[in-house]
């Protein structure tokens, strides 16, 4: 297998390395504060671990949706006119316009790599909430790379449905490694459920998916977020998973 390098910037937002090709999730550069959506405001504790002029090149962004500041802010919009790809929801293309390449659940991509071959971009299921709460919190999607000779990368994307992996593994039976956005995020717009998976489902997810190696993103960093990385650890431990937990911090790198 090619190696894959994860460098975790923040929030949602990392930088992938996988078959000669560079890939920036959900960018997400601001500082702290209180950015509005809608009429809340969601509240961010701590900036970027890499600031964006230093990001360098990518070859794509995959965009899990745009609808909310924390996967998507000033900063990360900025970022996206430089992209010469951005790959998302058909929500997000009417709203961004060409800069943004809707990919439909199922659809791929082929990204050509350096020295040959192509790199596969699929866009799997994601539900941003409890069943029914597409309407209130958006559209959203997740993506899984693959490609051969490479590793298949799975992005969950703001995915609270444990659903939406068992459908994504029985198409993608080898997840070698899961970037699962986790952290039970809560907002008093679904006020009785998680917006993205608990620590707990994360544990259930890599499990579903066979994943050898799991990457949390996207579980601190903002006010809503419920559980943290210590939860994660505990319940990868309680699932007798521990081995497979890559927590990183601000700024490191995961490298298979």
């Amino acid at each position: 297998m090619s190696a894959l390098s994860v460098r975790y910037v923040g929030g949602p937002t990392s930088v992938m390395e996988l078959g000669g090709l560079r890939l920036l999730t959900d960018p997400t550069f601001d500082g702290p504060g209180e950015y509005p959506v809608g009429s809340r405001t969601l509240a961010k504790t701590a900036g970027p671990a890499v600031a964006a002029d230093e990001i360098g090149p990518t070859d794509a962004v995959l965009l899990s949706h745009d609808q909310h500041p924390d996967n998507l802010d000033t900063a990360g919009r900025a970022h996206l006119a430089d992209a010469p790809l951005v790959l998302s929801t058909a929500s997000a293309r009417e709203r961004l316009g060409d800069a943004v390449t809707a990919l439909p659940t199922w659809q791929h991509v082929e990204l050509a790599r350096p020295g040959g071959g192509t790199l596969r971009v699929t866009a799997v299921p994601a539900l941003h909430g409890p069943e029914g709460s597409e309407p209130l919190v958006g559209e959203v999607t997740g993506f899984v790379l693959s490609g051969d000779g490479l590793p298949t990368v799975y992005v969950s994307g703001d995915n609270a449905s444990l659903d939406r992996v068992r459908q994504t593994a029985a198409r993608f039976p080898a997840i070698d490694v899961a970037l699962l956005f986790a952290g039970a995020a809560r907002t008093p717009l679904v006020p009785d459920a998680p917006l993205t998976l608990t620590s707990a489902d994360a544990a259930r997810a890599a499990e579903i998916l066979g994943a050898r190696h799991v990457v949390p993103l996207h579980f601190e960093h903002w006010a809503h977020f419920t559980q943290d990385g210590t939860t994660l650890e505990e319940a990868f431990a309680q699932a007798g998973l521990s081995e497979r937990l890559h927590l990183l911090k601000p700024g490191a790198t995961f490298t298979l």
